[in-house]
């Protein structure tokens, strides 16, 4: 059964609040989203209203944050209102005056993309030369700048037999910790799927490394995101939910105000600027499938489903569009998943 409680607001949102952006990453969920921005004195007005509904943080994204004119102006006037700020960046823009205006700003954390502790490899990845040796410097400068530092790794065929170099590389440049994200299929996401995506038993492959070296890591926090390492006996224990946090703690706004169960989600639910924050969280049809999912499929003589209830539910959506099939990541195919 599932009973979680429903919070009365999320407490935290992803806020893409531009779709301008210096990268041309391989597997961009936004690349295509060519909706309108909205101006900054309407996003002082929705960030009111996100903080008198009850959100704890805002954790801005794009796009590339920093290629918004106004962002250090918002960041500022959301710590103004109380809300907790961090941010998504891919690096190329924060130089060691950047970082202490993003420190002024009220940032406390800052999370950087890299996708492999070899500088080539990222940089094809990311469609940038020199990305890399840019994106390591930003997080010297972040933490020389008083700013906790994150390092977010998609998972993928360029990097998933690398986990202890991708720690190595992590402990090295000092960032506290480590995301690993599993892959999603939306946007060119799907598009370069059949070559950057990984198999069911692939997945199972890399999980079981990647719990291995969170077991072993003292210094630095390894973070898995995806449900389905519960096929493993285990679950992101910061998360107070099982299966997928979105629509449960987090909620996804892009620039033109929609709101999104999660980024790679594209159901548009409602819009911050018109509508009510409080009564979207509490009335979306769509979310309500989310938090309620039913077991089909393999998923319905499966042990781990109360805990995993069927992986990623955004995966699941874009190749099979059911919120409720299987996650296609899963490698179990009866409750002997292990």
């Amino acid at each position: 059964m599932q009973n979680e409680i429903v919070l009365e607001a999320p407490l935290t949102i992803n806020w893409a609040i531009n779709n301008s952006c210096n990268f041309a990453c391989r597997h961009c969920y936004s690349r295509n989203d060519t909706h309108d921005e909205l101006h900054r004195d309407m996003l002082f007005s929705c960030l009111e209203k996100v903080a008198s509904a009850g959100v704890l943080s805002v954790n801005f994204g794009g796009g590339e944050p920093l290629m918004h004119p106004h962002l250090l102006e918002i960041a500022s006037f959301a710590r103004g209102l109380g809300l907790r700020v961090s941010m998504n960046s891919n690096g190329w823009l924060i130089d060691e005056q950047m970082a202490v205006a993003l420190k002024t700003a009220g940032f406390t954390k800052v999370g950087i993309s890299i996708d492999s502790h070899l500088p080539e490899i990222h940089d094809r990845f990311r469609g940038v030369p020199g990305s890399h040796a840019r994106a390591t410097a930003a997080l010297g400068h972040l933490a020389a700048a008083g700013i906790a530092t994150s390092i977010s790794t998609v998972i993928c065929h360029i990097n998933n037999n690398t986990i202890e170099e991708l720690v190595d590389l992590a402990l090295h440049n000092g960032a506290g910790q480590l995301n690993f994200h599993n892959f999603k299929c939306s946007g060119l996401g799907l598009a370069n799927k059949d070559e950057l995506d990984l198999s069911p038993e692939e997945w199972k492959v890399f999980y079981r490394g990647a719990l291995a070296a969170k077991a072993r890591e003292k210094v630095l926090d390894i973070s898995l995101d995806d449900p389905i390492i519960a096929l493993l006996g285990a679950r992101d224990t910061a998360s107070m939910v099982k299966g997928s946090v979105c629509g449960k703690l987090s909620l996804n706004i892009k620039s033109n105000g929609d709101m999104t169960p999660c980024g790679f989600i594209p159901v548009v639910i409602g819009n911050i600027a018109r509508d009510d924050l409080r009564t979207v969280w509490r009335e979306s049809a769509v979310l309500d499938k989310m938090r309620n999912k039913k077991p089909t499929g393999k998923c319905s003589g499966c042990s781990k489903y109360e805990d995993c209830l069927g992986g990623c539910t955004a995966r699941a959506l874009a190749l099979t569009g059911d919120m409720n099939s299987p996650d296609p990541h899963c490698w179990g195919s009866d409750e002997s998943s292990n």
